[in-house]
């Protein structure tokens, strides 16, 4: 199958659903005009900013599990229209992310460099979350079918596969900001595991399958 074909057929798996994509881009925005409401009416509480960056670093998780969880469902469960939301789910995992890091360092921080040096480079936390940012910024780069044509499908995808260590810096970001009750980090932590081993069993099943299929072919060509 060609590169051109491959970054096509999600949007002919999803092409019957014409309602999926903008009910789930409009459930995506959801989370930030939830906070922009509460800032105008002054309802985020005692500590507005650290509920706004409780708010808006869990929605970039949320969306970042459900961007990786859209290969498994189409692989276990034979949902094809799941591939079709990959790309836009990943696009806002990083929209919120960015906002999460610019409510951090302008918001909180008032563009000190040196503070914000200080933290980066010192707190656990805020160096995992940091780094997890850092990883999702050249993937949100190279998400068009432009970029898979540039760099290659092979290299595209393998540079992508940095989503997973994205992931588990978000997650280890997340139970380290949360000071007492772990159960919400717990969850995250339990799902992106889950992923994680079912991304590995389909690697498995698939470089089986191959291995099949050459082995067929060598001995079809002897």
């Amino acid at each position: 199958m060609s590169v051109a074909a491959r970054t096509a057929s999600p949007a002919r798996a999803g092409g019957r659903r014409t309602w999926l994509k903008p009910a789930v881009f409009t459930a995506a925005l959801a989370p930030l005009a939830s906070v922009l409401l509460d800032a105008a009416r002054h309802q985020l509480g005692a500590e507005p900013v650290n509920e706004t960056l409780n708010r808006l670093g869990l929605t970039a998780l949320v969306l970042l599990l459900a961007s990786l969880a859209c290969t498994p469902l189409r692989e276990v469960l034979g949902w094809t229209w799941a591939i079709g939301l990959r790309r836009m789910l990943g696009l806002f995992a990083f929209f919120y992310a960015s906002l999460h890091f610019a409510t951090y360092a302008i918001v909180d921080q008032g563009l000190r460099g040196r503070a914000i040096l200080a933290d980066v480079t010192k707190r656990p936390f805020i160096i995992s979350g940091f780094a997890a940012f850092l990883l999702l910024a050249p993937l949100a780069a190279t998400s068009t079918a432009a970029a898979v044509q540039r760099l290659g499908f092979r290299r595209w995808k393998l540079l992508h596969r940095l989503v997973y260590v994205a992931g588990v810096l978000a997650a280890f970001h997340f139970w380290l900001r949360v000071k007492s009750d772990h159960r919400e980090p717990a969850i995250a932590a339990l799902v992106l595991g889950v992923l994680l081993l079912a991304r590995v069993v389909l690697a498995v099943r698939e470089a089986r399958r191959r291995r099949v299929t050459a082995e067929r072919e060598a001995a079809r060509s002897s």
